[in-house]
């Protein structure tokens, strides 16, 4: 009388057991490969992190905060045109 994990396991045959091993070959490069192009897009990422430019003048600047005021003070002169 033997419990169900005493019973003896049939063994595999060399060509069940070459396509096992060929199976988790291929899984396990599948998975390092993938594992490589996202370590490799992390680092991208990190080192080119985007910057954008907004041409907005910064706090202290007076000379564009004068520039903005002369352009309004031009905007105010309108010129009539006749046709």
């Amino acid at each position: 009388m033997t419990t169900p994990m005493l019973q003896a396991t049939e063994a595999l045959s060399p060509e069940a057991e070459a396509s096992t091993a060929l199976i988790a070959v291929v899984i396990t490069v599948v998975f390092l490969t993938l594992l490589s192009v996202v370590i490799l897009i992390f680092f991208y990422l990190y080192k080119n992190k985007g910057s954008y430019v907004t041409y907005e003048p910064a706090e202290g600047e007076p000379s564009a905060i004068l520039q903005m005021e002369s352009d309004s003070a031009k905007g105010r002169d309108k010129e009539e045109y006749f046709i």
